[in-house]
């Protein structure tokens, strides 16, 4: 699967055909083409449940131009916030705001996308769940339906022991 070509969405589960839709809408992709954006999280791996938000990952190395080029297109929005974090070091911002289906939030560090955890748990989740099946599917959806986040359920299910985002990571 190439999740780095959002077109798949468009043969997609229905909400993924929505937030294809959506993303289209909204231009995602087009306006922000010079930060390599691609879409992460639950809806590319059909485990999203009905609060399921659209992840988009953004290779970003100037936060400041990245935050007031967001501004300019989305603030408008409801509920638009943005936040600047450390994570492990590195700096990244992260925009949310409500779109017309799905809460977005755009996520940009100065790293390559496919070098960002969000990304790298992507393709270990993708795998995990082509090895292990719909049962496995199924077992991920309802513990993120009883309020577990997407990492921790594979863990628990896995049996996987510590922090459960490097937990996965080992599994790359």
């Amino acid at each position: 699967m190439n999740f780095k070509d959002p077109r798949y969405l468009l043969n997609g589960m229905p909400r993924q055909q929505l937030a294809w839709q959506e993303l289209q809408q909204l231009g995602i992709f087009e306006n922000l083409s010079d930060y390599d954006p691609v879409l992460a999280g639950t809806i590319p791996l059909e485990i999203d449940i009905p609060e399921s938000d659209l992840d988009i990952l953004c290779e970003v190395a100037d936060l400041a131009a990245f935050a007031e080029r967001l501004s300019a297109l989305y603030s408008h929005f409801p509920q638009y916030k943005t936040q600047q974090i450390s994570i492990r070091g590195r700096e990244s911002l992260i925009a949310c705001f409500r779109g017309l289906h799905f809460e977005i939030e755009i996520f940009g560090q100065n790293l390559p996308v496919v070098r960002q955890d969000a990304y790298r748990h992507l393709l270990i989740e993708h795998q995990l769940l082509r090895k292990h099946g719909a049962d496995f599917r199924e077992q991920v959806i309802a513990l993120k339906r009883s309020g577990q986040k997407t990492e921790p359920a594979f863990a628990q299910i896995l049996g996987l022991d510590g922090d459960s985002y490097e937990a996965l990571f080992a599994l790359e």
